[in-house]
């Protein structure tokens, strides 16, 4: 299986460890960022991870930042994206089982190493079903009428981030965008 994970800097060696067990489980893993603990965008690695998935390039996805609650906003803003934010194995196993859903995200100051790859290990292992919600997953679906597959939809917040004006009075490094974009 083929799965996209993301997160913000403040998550990146959880985010490492989980790619780590994923690898080791033989998953395909499409690290999305950050790759790094210079503070970062999480909308950036968010979207990139959710449009790994509705393009097909990944499989599931998964999301991790401080509380989960910032990167699965920026993952569930993407057309045919359906994120379950969770901290715990039976809302993961549930979100796949009955609803489809198609990435996970989970908060690394609120749910420890352990808890995570066990929360990643049910959602990629549970299967949908395949009748239950249908016309509510459709309707889930159809909510977001647009494909917002451009990733050039950052480029003023990278300017201005990389220009220094993210955090007043923080010297700014340059931000690790996602290697699965390509250079303008």
């Amino acid at each position: 299986m083929k799965i996209a994970i993301g997160c913000d800097h403040i998550v990146t060696p959880i985010k490492d460890q989980v790619v780590k067990f994923l690898t080791k489980k033989g998953h395909k893993v499409i690290d999305c960022g950050t790759y790094d603990l210079v503070r970062s965008h999480y909308p950036i690695y968010g979207f990139e991870v959710a449009r790994q998935v509705v393009s097909k390039k990944a499989d599931l996805g998964v999301c991790i930042c401080g509380t989960g609650v910032g990167i699965s906003n920026s993952a569930s803003k993407t057309k045919g994206a359906r994120v379950c934010l969770t901290r715990d194995v039976a809302c993961a196993v549930a979100a796949r089982k009955l609803y489809d859903a198609n990435i996970i995200a989970m908060g690394g100051r609120i749910s420890g190493q352990g808890l995570i790859e066990e929360i990643v290990n049910a959602f990629i292992t549970t299967k949908y079903d395949g009748k239950s919600n249908k016309n509510i997953i459709k309707t889930i679906n159809n909510v977001i009428v647009k494909d917002n597959y451009d990733i050039h939809q950052f480029d003023k917040e990278i300017d201005v981030w990389h220009r220094g004006g993210y955090c007043e009075g923080e010297k700014q490094d340059k931000i690790a965008l996602p290697k699965t974009w390509k250079k303008k």
